[in-house]
């Protein structure tokens, strides 16, 4: 298929693995919005990324002058702007920008400001952005980090909840949650472990974690380590990046975003903890979402210092 260049467009692409979020933008204003089927880990992520182009173009008849895509958990094996180029030839590609999803959470979140943004749903990962520096903090997935992460606080609480049902631990009705899933707790490791789907699932608990604390120590526990971890990544953050004056110029901004932050309790712990950490730091709400990150891509100036972390191609 070749699509003819007289409805030139911008395409910006949110790849999860829950969902890919795609927009058009024609003339600076957003044409169209979708949400298609999420990046499927055990196959090649380009081929993907080309194939939801080249459907949304099937849609709308639209040529893309650029293409900007942020993807969690991208490697640097995989961020190769020009491969992808490449691929989208037919559609009339003149420039791709390719990044961590890091990236376009903190523009989506603070724009070009500097400071940290703490992205958490079923994993986690924190960017902190200073004058000249950039650092990431964990993200490194369930086996190795995602700490305070949605699978993190489901996985806690499947812990806890087996601990209750041995005697190990202190009754919670967490144990009740497990069963409400697997009636039998002795068959539930069972049945997690055979499960293609096991980190989703052991993500989902985190909502039901979240919505025991208010009546459950051992949930409301969890929810406050989690916080902490998730604190505590974007402390860290925000000290690797810092310059040697920042004390005496303005304040850092901190933003969290993610469906574990739906949590009241572990969101005002967050910025309790975040100003015991970083006296003086803004906590302030997301301005947009990773979609927003995505489209912004194409705009960032090459002098600030996410822009390293952008895989660039164009022709």
């Amino acid at each position: 298929m070749t699509v003819p260049r007289g409805a030139a467009a911008a395409l910006a692409i949110d790849a999860g693995q829950t969902g890919m979020k795609v927009r058009i933008e024609r003339g600076g204003q957003t044409a169209l919005e979708r949400v298609l089927p999420g990046v499927r880990t055990n196959e090649p992520l380009l081929p993907q990324l080309a194939s939801v182009a080249r459907a949304v173009a099937q849609e709308t008849g639209d040529a893309f002058d650029v293409v900007s895509t942020g993807v969690s958990g991208l490697t640097s094996r995989e961020a190769d702007a020009s491969a992808l180029l490449s691929m989208l030839a037919d559609l009339g590609a003149r420039r791709v920008l390719l990044t961590h999803d890091s990236v376009t959470s903190f523009l989506g979140t603070l724009g070009d400001a500097r400071g940290a943004v703490v992205a958490a749903g079923t994993g986690v990962v924190t960017l902190g952005v200073g004058r000249t520096a950039v650092a990431r903090v964990d993200g490194w997935g369930n086996l190795m980090g995602d700490a305070g992460s949605g699978y993190w606080i489901g996985r806690e609480g499947l812990d806890a909840a087996m601990r209750a049902y041995d005697g190990r631990g202190a009754e919670t009705r967490l144990l009740d949650m497990l069963r409400e899933r697997w009636p039998d707790p002795e068959t539930a490791y069972v049945q997690l472990q055979s499960d293609p789907a096991r980190v989703s699932v052991i993500a989902s608990f985190a909502e039901h974690v979240a919505a025991l604390a208010a009546e459950d120590t051992v949930a409301a526990s969890i929810c406050l380590r989690a916080a902490r971890e998730l604190s505590h990544s974007a402390a860290t953050a925000l000290h690797r990046v810092a310059g040697p004056d920042d004390e005496e110029r303005e304040a850092p901004v901190v933003s969290a975003i993610g469906g574990v932050f739906r949590s009241a309790l572990i969101r005002d712990r967050f910025a309790e903890l975040m100003l015991e950490a970083v006296p003086g730091a803004h906590i302030e709400p997301p301005v947009g979402t990773g979609l927003d990150g995505a489209a912004a891509l194409q705009r960032l100036g090459e002098a600030h210092p996410l822009h390293s972390l952008i895989s660039v191609a164009a022709r």
